[in-house]
């Protein structure tokens, strides 16, 4: 890892140790996580959605789907709209960076004897609180419509830390959006476009077989599909080996494009 330096005009170069760089990161985690508690509309946002999706597709669209039974369908869909639900919170990641960068934020942060690193890492590791929020509060409100975990507790945590380590793979994505927009408004359409197609376009809310056979081939290719099938699997039985290797590889690949380019993009914009 490249020491970092301050870039104050006129000021000597400072080399910082990979450790202080990590000890800079998490303290600004902390920054990020406190922004979560003091920001009412991020939270209301983080609780309201999940469970407005929960109640939308249970019980507008369940009973056609299910064939008049919506405990089925709940039991078929949870683990779609807790991937759902977790995919669109990463793009909070880069309305964030972007809301920082242009209130000046970061040019205050290249002032302080920090790794100039450390406030993309801080940003991107203090979202898991954002992660975690979602995925507690969709299982939770889940549970209370009737959703019931038909395999064992410790499976039913895999397919959660599942889905949090897909979502920390896909906001290298979102943070790569929000150096690259803007403004915060066009993180959010530019985040919605992107995010849309491999949303619904997939198994996440219905199966697969009923799609049309063009549509067929991209929804099983969709990463979004195997992450809902492992952890469909995973919390009501089911295949789960080959769908969360699939999903693990699909979130490799995804930080090996997209984080070099976010931080080559953050490099420039900062």
């Amino acid at each position: 890892m490249t020491a970092a330096t301050l870039d104050r005009p006129g000021a000597p170069a400072r080399r910082l140790s990979p450790l202080a760089g990590l000890r800079n990161s998490f303290t600004l985690t902390w920054r990020s996580v406190l922004k979560i508690r003091t920001n009412s509309e991020d939270l209301l946002g983080l609780s309201l959605q999940p469970i407005m999706f929960l109640l939308l597709f249970t019980y507008v669209f369940g009973g056609a789907i299910a064939h008049g039974s919506t405990h089925r369908y709940l039991q078929y869909v949870l683990p779609g709209i807790l991937v759902q639900t977790v995919l669109f919170a990463t793009l909070g990641t880069g309305l964030m960076l972007n809301q920082d960068i242009s209130a000046g934020i970061f040019d205050r942060f290249r002032s302080l004897p920090i790794a100039r690193w450390a406030p993309l890492a801080g940003a991107i590791m203090g979202d898991v609180t954002r992660y975690v929020i979602s995925v507690v509060i969709t299982l939770g409100f889940a549970m209370v419509l009737g959703f019931r975990i038909t395999t064992n507790p410790l499976a039913a945590v895999a397919g959660c830390l599942l889905v949090l380590a897909f979502a920390m793979a896909m906001c290298w994505l979102s943070a790569l959006i929000g150096m690259l927009v803007k403004t915060p408004q066009g993180v959010q359409a530019f985040g919605f476009t992107a995010m849309f197609p491999i949303v619904f376009a997939s198994g996440l809310l219905v199966p697969i077989q009923t799609m049309p056979g063009w549509l067929q081939a991209f929804a099983k290719a969709n990463p979004m599909t195997l992450l809902a099938a492992a952890c469909r699997g995973l919390m009501t039985g089911g295949p789960v080996a080959v769908y969360a290797g699939e999903s693990m590889l699909w979130a490799l690949g995804i930080v090996v494009v997209f984080a070099p380019l976010a931080v080559r993009a953050y490099r420039r914009r900062t």
